[in-house]
């Protein structure tokens, strides 16, 4: 056993190096876990004392080197996150009373808001706000359709912080667009009217050009499919997601593929692989070139620029940026005569990315799609060589090659699905039960048809010549959509787990990453620790939830979660309820709302929520809280009537302090957990 022991640690020899953007990303995801801000510099003295240690013991060669270089790459990760928190550091808007003036430029169109178009704003001035005090971006959901980039506008809104979860230990969205610098949201009370600003920045005026022509490109995509087909189109070239209809979204969601409409990995592959391999029998075609150039490397070159370009096209959103630099490693290793597809190609490149932006260690998509790489690599490392007969007749030969095809796409999706399967549980709570068919039954489509057909489209139609190729692509689109729409309307398509404890997902992830990482059959001891988010024991879930505004509150009933407000808010409500493995109900309980309140009879209990900005009277609030279980008052309530002596009542204060929160029944009383206290004071939430 000993020696065994010991050939199965020395089978690592060459894997420990490995492990160095793992330990990175440990320490990058140290610092989103802190429930304060640090600061750097004792994070600067920990980096300088761990690369000290490893420095040392490299020096006199000792098996300390391991260790000592992995907590080093760990504490540089942790310095690395606040260094780059610190950079991305502008004004957070405060919320306004009412309506007020905001003057900018549209940088870009977002994807659609509930009330229609959004887009990115660089204001230049806000009424009643300082100068210096005014954020760098906000996003503005516009009423009727969007404005092109590089629109100058004015307008009047209601201004808000960006929002913080939707309920305790949910996606942070403040977090997200710190790192963004988007420092609020507008709602837009008034349509965006044309005026004269001063030129803007260089960068500016750049960025925004380069939107003003993905947006062109994707309207005119759009004129040539049609909404329907153009909308999905326009996604996957320039990132665009205006004009997808929320019923193709949903059915794309819930069949698995809605990773397609998203500019990431799969897109990067497909088209700089289309590029190379097209380049490179190009050169292989021309007897007087392949005798004079490289041909590989001349169709590396041309896939690093055509990626170059797609990413240019999408817009550079963080998912399109990771998955260029994958692909850009991939092509610097045949440049170097290295291996394209290889464990140390991933490690390299995630160690890119987590020195270009840390954050990226807490969001689903780095997540998602390097747990798969790696799992895929992985895959690739232990698949069998085929054996190439001398002489077989070539429908025989066919036939082996089309089943050898078959079974590796069918065991890289089931690899795959299972590599993400956590992250999509934990964040999503949601599994595609049919998923692995429905991307089977895609990937050639997509892969041979669709991808390559839109990237020549696209860059035909910048020229107007597009038509019959973007036709081709439309077709396939239709194929993809008649399956995703097929898949999702199946019996029991979609399944809902609710979210473990936070603890389980880096559990998760490290237990996957051993099983992918580690050479030899001890690679099967990540296997439990993989399985945590699907294993870990899931604790009852709230009796109560109330909106971070305090505008909403859902009740539990059973495996039910019925809503007091059934048509305001349902983003957060159905982020909470899924994440608690609840059913939303929005009809059935008796309810009864006027101006600035609705109340709820759920069984025996009385629920109310005042929703109204200016603060109840006391006798509205003693009319509140007569014959009430629990009430959740929106502004700030000066003194609770005696009627209110025995009812739970969180007013607009508590809500200020600690947003969200989920309420449980305890011993004839309450306990709460708050949103805020589960973020801690960290820059994204002090609003």
């Amino acid at each position: 056993m000993r020696e065994w022991l010991f050939e199965q640690l020395a089978a690592q020899a060459q894997r420990w190096r490995l492990w160095a953007p793992v330990a990175m990303g440990l320490g990058c995801a140290a610092y989103f876990a802190l429930k304060s801000e640090p600061s750097i510099w004792p994070l600067l003295i920990g980096f300088l004392v761990s690369l000290g240690c490893a420095v040392m013991a490299w020096s006199r060669g000792t098996w300390r080197i391991i260790p000592f270089t992995l907590i080093a790459f760990a504490a540089f990760g942790l310095l690395m996150a606040k260094a780059r928190s610190d950079a991305v550091a502008a004004p957070i808007a405060t919320a306004s009373e009412g309506p007020i003036g905001i003057e900018g430029w549209v940088v870009d169109v977002a994807s659609p808001g509930s009330r229609g178009a959004r887009v990115v704003l660089a204001p230049t001035w806000i009424e009643s706000v300082a100068a210096d005090q005014i954020p760098h971006r906000l996003t503005v959901s516009l009423r009727g359709e969007a404005v092109r980039p590089g629109t100058q506008v004015a307008l009047r809104g209601i201004v808000n912080p960006p929002p913080g979860p939707a309920s305790p230990g949910a996606f942070d969205f403040g977090r997200n667009a710190w790192f963004q610098s988007v420092g609020g949201s507008v709602l837009a009370i008034t349509e965006p009217r044309p005026l004269v600003l001063a030129p803007p920045p260089w960068r500016l005026r750049l960025k925004m050009a380069i939107n003003a022509m993905r947006f062109d490109l994707g309207q005119r995509i759009v004129a040539r499919l049609g909404p329907e087909t153009g909308g999905i189109a326009t996604a996957m070239v320039t990132g665009h997601e205006a004009w997808i209809d929320p019923a193709d979204e949903q059915a794309m969601r819930d069949s698995g593929l809605a990773h397609i409409l998203s500019i990431s990995g799969l897109h990067m592959a497909i088209v700089g692989g289309f590029v190379f391999f097209a380049v490179r029998l190009g050169v292989a075609a021309w007897p007087w070139l392949v005798l004079r150039v490289p041909g590989k490397k001349v169709a590396a070159w041309a896939g690093v620029t055509a990626v170059a370009v797609y990413l240019v096209v999408s817009g550079a959103p963080p998912p399109a940026e990771r998955a260029a630099i994958v692909a850009w490693v991939a092509f610097a290793a045949i440049l170097f005569d290295r291996r394209a597809i290889s464990m140390n190609a991933l490690a390299l490149a995630a160690l890119i990315v987590l020195l270009r932006r840390p954050e990226s260690v807490v969001q689903p998509g780095f997540q998602m799609s390097f747990a798969a790489t790696a799992a895929l690599v992985a895959l690739a490392e232990v698949w069998p060589t085929r054996i190439k007969e001398v002489d077989v007749p070539w429908p025989i030969g066919a036939a082996q090659r089309l089943g050898s095809w078959v079974f590796a796409a069918l065991a890289a999706s089931f690899v795959a699905g299972l590599a993400t399967g956590p992250f999509a549980m934990q964040h999503f709570n949601r599994s595609a039960v049919f998923g692995l068919f429905a991307n089977l039954a895609v990937a050639p489509i997509s892969s041979f048809v669709m991808m390559p057909s839109l990237a020549v489209g696209a860059l035909m139609e910048a020229m107007g010549w597009g038509g019959p190729v973007l036709w081709l692509a439309g077709e396939s689109i239709g194929w993809m959509m008649a399956i995703g729409r097929f898949t999702a309307s199946l019996p029991g398509a979609v399944a809902t787990i609710p979210s473990a404890p936070a603890i389980a997902l880096p559990i998760a992830f490290v237990g996957l990453l051993f099983m992918c990482l580690w050479r030899g059959r001890l690679r099967w001891l990540g296997l439990p620790f993989a399985c945590a988010v699907l294993l870990w024991p899931r604790a009852a879930p709230p009796d109560v939830w109330i909106s971070g505004e305090g505008t909403n509150m859902a009740v539990r009933v059973d495996r039910s979660a019925e809503l007091v407000r059934p048509r305001v808010g349902l983003f957060g409500a159905d982020i909470w309820s899924r994440r608690r493995g609840l059913v939303l109900v929005t009809e059935g309980a008796e309810r009864a709302c006027r101006r600035s309140w609705c109340g709820m009879d759920v069984g025996d209990d009385r629920w109310a929520v005042w929703f109204g900005r200016r603060a109840p009277t006391a006798d509205q609030v003693a009319d509140l809280c007569a014959g009430a279980t629990g009430v959740a008052v929106r502004a700030v309530v000066g003194a609770l009537p005696r009627d209110c002596a025995d009812v739970l009542v969180l007013d607009g204060t508590d809500f200020e302090r600690g947003g969200s929160v989920e309420l449980w029944r305890e011993d004839g009383g309450w306990r709460g957990v708050w949103a805020q206290d589960v973020r801690g004071d960290r820059p994204w939430s002090r609003n």
